[in-house]
This record gives structure tokens, C-alpha cells and sequence, in this order.
């Protein structure tokens, strides 16, 4: 597995996601999105729920991040928030499993601390990505022990809702990559070619690219509304 990782090293992952409300959503077509990924020239994939994993490891031989999305009431936290998403998860044992480690309360007012603790007394070996939103949680995670440290959620909590992965040339990018000793995802927004690569040139370990490749309708989305404001002009 370790060659496995190390491969991903200054490469593409692509998430393979569609949620239940939308149109791609079917683990049939997650495998066919990952087989064109990894035509594409992917050397990862991100993927949700155990069955679109199982379909895609089916499909293609490259390492996979792992997450369940699932919402519990009093909680904001929606990315493998507790210990039935991480069971479900290793039914089949992705390479990276990711889990959110933004301060928002857990369902049951369980800390990330705990929750980590919990993980890896249950499956020590499993390598864990961390997804965060601020950079004082990125150092929070990385001094727990998270093998890798995402950027995932900037710009989708209370705490980061002002700020942008891409804003002064990455800077909470560059800045967690200089304050953390564990690898670093770069992950959110990241929606064009020269993006993806000034990341990598910062210092991330590789690169997490997913709606811009895998979410048709709003690639589509953009197309028509650059036509719709023709029109109003």
C-alpha cells in the first residue's frame, strides 16, 4: 500500500461523487466516471458511500479516499461523522478514509479528538485524511496524528465562510503546508488546470479535483449562464 500512496505524490485524485437528488447518481456510473478519471491520467479517487467504493475498485486499480455523507439531526458535521460510517467504510477498506475535523459538534457532542482515538483503537493500521476548514485545524489535526490534512471544507463552515482556498495565492494553503509535519490534500474549488498545478508547486502532496470533472449539469450551468448574460446585456 505504501507504493500506493507514494504514487499519488504531485498527482490528480478526482472525486467520483452524485448525491441521492442528483442526476448521476448511481455507483454503475461512479465506476464508469473512474475508469474515464483514470483514463484522464487520475491517479486517485475520492468516493462516497461503500457501495459506489465496491463498484469502483471493480472498475479501476487506483488508491481511494473514502467518505459517507450522511446528516444526523443537532449536527453540522456531514463527512464520516461516526464510528457506522467508519465500520461501513471498512467493509471495503478504501486506502485513505476521510473524515471531517472542523470544530463543529459531532453527532453526540463527540470532540475529533475522541473520535480519532476511536478510529484508530478499532483499526490501527487505516490511514486517515483530515478535512478541514481553518488552519488552526489543520494544526489541530496534524498533532493528533491524521496521516493527511485536506483543505476540503475552507469556505464551508461558520468559521471560513469568508475566506477562499484560492484568495493571495493560497495562502491557508501555503500556510498549513509550512505549519504542518503530515502530508497535505489540497482539495475545494480547485476548478482549473493551472490551479491544480500552482498547488502542487506550493507544497501539496497531490491535488483533489472533483465537481469541475465529475458534476456535468454544473459544468453545463456555467456554459449557459455566460450565454444567459449575453442575452441581458
Amino acid at each position: 500500500m505504501y507504493d500506493e500512496i507514494e504514487r499519488l505524490k504531485g498527482r490528480l485524485i478526482v472525486s467520483c461523487q452524485a448525491l441521492p437528488h442528483e442526476p448521476l447518481h448511481s455507483s454503475f456510473i461512479m465506476g464508469r466516471m473512474a475508469r474515464a478519471a483514470k483514463e484522464g491520467g487520475a491517479f486517485g479517487i475520492r468516493a462516497n458511500t461503500k457501495e459506489d467504493i465496491r463498484e469502483i475498485q471493480s472498475q479501476v486499480e487506483l488508491p481511494v479516499i473514502g467518505i459517507v455523507k450522511r446528516d444526523y439531526e443537532g449536527s453540522d458535521v456531514y463527512i464520516t461523522p461516526t464510528m457506522k460510517e467508519i465500520d461501513e467504510l471498512m467493509e471495503v477498506k478504501p486506502q485513505i478514509i476521510a473524515v471531517d475535523a472542523t470544530i463543529a459538534a459531532r453527532p453526540g457532542g463527540v470532540a475529533i479528538d475522541e473520535f480519532f482515538a476511536q478510529i484508530k483503537e478499532k483499526y490501527p493500521n487505516q490511514l486517515l485524511m483530515a478535512d478541514c476548514s481553518t488552519v488552526e485545524e489543520a494544526i489541530h489535526a496534524d498533532r493528533l496524528g491524521f496521516d493527511f490534512i485536506g483543505t476540503t471544507m475552507v469556505g464551508y463552515t461558520p468559521q471560513s465562510k469568508d475566506d477562499k482556498i484560492e484568495e493571495n495565492d493560497f495562502e491557508i494553503l501555503r500556510e498549513i503546508v509550512a505549519k504542518v509535519k503530515h502530508r497535505v490534500i489540497a482539495e475545494g474549488n480547485i476548478n482549473t488546470p493551472e490551479k491544480a498545478r500552482r498547488v502542487i508547486e506550493l507544497g501539496a502532496f497531490s491535488v483533489v479535483v472533483g465537481s469541475i470533472i465529475t458534476r456535468p449539469q454544473l459544468i453545463t450551468k456555467a456554459f449557459a449562464e455566460a450565454l444567459d448574460a449575453m442575452e441581458s446585456n
